[in-house]
């Protein structure tokens, strides 16, 4: 049984990102008609860390211009010269209210440029904004993965990049069916860890390539925001220069192991770590089957594997232990700052 999990509800919400499909690919071949020179992603905090996933994979097929831009740091940045009218500019926010994405959406509207995106509903101030939004009602990880997923890969499939996206995405029906199980196999193992380290004075999270977002993202926006948890987010390949100093036998080391050709960094890691840790607790997608999904798309997929176990189910048990509601802020939008 799943702590704090309403499985219809999952389900229904998994039905009801899905049946954006079509306004998704609609949208998508709209934007292609424009001929665009760039495409410019723009978020902040949680939104930046789902986005990464998404910019990195589009890499992987082809070197068309991309980029995903801080919303606070494009507020103040200058000479951005690749940011023109023919760019596509594209953001998100769950809540529709997120100061720095407003005011960018607000900068690129001053310059002319046209900005898409997603937000909860028709009512959000973001929703007033956009040139044309996607309503996104659920907002978790993984339904959020999922349609920008979908209208990236449906652009880089109009430009020519992505034959398989009609196999990808009739595929990706079973996309929560999966969810469900790998959820059923970590709870156990989320109980334990959480028990043993919920009240740790600090823990290490090492990640890369494809799921440094999801890394980084649940270190900050879970365990340090919604759980006063102290810790440290640093990738695979910075962690030789400078983290593995604070490496003893009683500090935690959380690593985060994707399927991407960042992976040997990964594994260089976790040698260093089993000689000088009793602490450390890996977290291998490859652990985890998918079932009527080609392995040629698990790539994809694993950063919603790891927001299935860590985001949605470690994060409720460390809730448990640390009696810390993952529900109550101090500062976040609680007043101006």
């Amino acid at each position: 049984m799943l702590r704090n999990f309403k499985l219809e509800k999952y389900l229904e919400d998994g039905k009801k990102t899905y049946s954006k499909r079509e306004d998704i690919e609609n949208l998508a071949d709209s934007l292609t008609e424009k001929k665009f020179r760039n495409i410019v992603i723009l978020g902040i905090g949680g939104t930046w860390a789902e986005w990464y996933a998404i910019v990195e994979y589009c890499r992987h097929l082809s070197d068309f211009p991309i980029y995903l831009e801080n919303a606070a740091e494009f507020l103040v940045k200058k000479n951005m010269n690749y940011l023109s009218k023919d760019s596509l500019v594209i953001t998100s926010s769950a809540s529709g209210n997120t100061k720095e994405i407003l005011e960018a959406v607000k900068l690129c509207m001053a310059e002319g440029i046209r900005v898409y995106g997603f937000t909860r509903d028709e009512t959000t101030p973001l929703a007033k904004l956009l040139t044309k939004a996607i309503y996104n009602p659920c907002g978790d990880c993984e339904h959020s993965y999922l349609m920008y997923f979908m209208l990236a890969l449906r652009l880089y499939h109009n430009m020519g990049y992505f034959d398989s996206y009609k196999r990808w995405a009739d595929q990706m029906q079973h996309l929560y069916t999966n969810l469900i199980r790998i959820r059923e196999e970590f709870e156990p193992r989320a109980a334990e860890i959480a028990k043993k380290y919920a009240k740790e004075p600090y823990t290490m999270f090492v990640g890369s390539g494809l799921l440094w977002g999801e890394t980084y993202l649940f270190t900050m926006c879970i365990l340090e925001e919604m759980q006063w948890v102290r810790t440290k987010a640093v990738t695979s390949a910075d962690f030789f220069h400078g983290p593995l100093e604070l490496v003893e036998k009683d500090v935690p080391v959380f690593l985060v192991m994707g399927e991407d050709e960042y992976r040997p960094l990964d594994e260089r890691v976790e040698r260093f770590a089993r000689k000088f840790t009793d602490k450390l607790e890996v977290f291998d997608t490859k652990e985890f089957h998918l079932t009527d999904i080609d392995d040629e798309f698990r790539l994809i997929v694993t950063p919603m594997i790891i927001t299935a176990i860590l985001t949605e189910r470690l994060a409720v048990h460390y809730e448990l232990n640390t009696g810390h509601s993952l529900e109550f802020r101090r500062y976040y939008r609680q007043f101006e700052y």
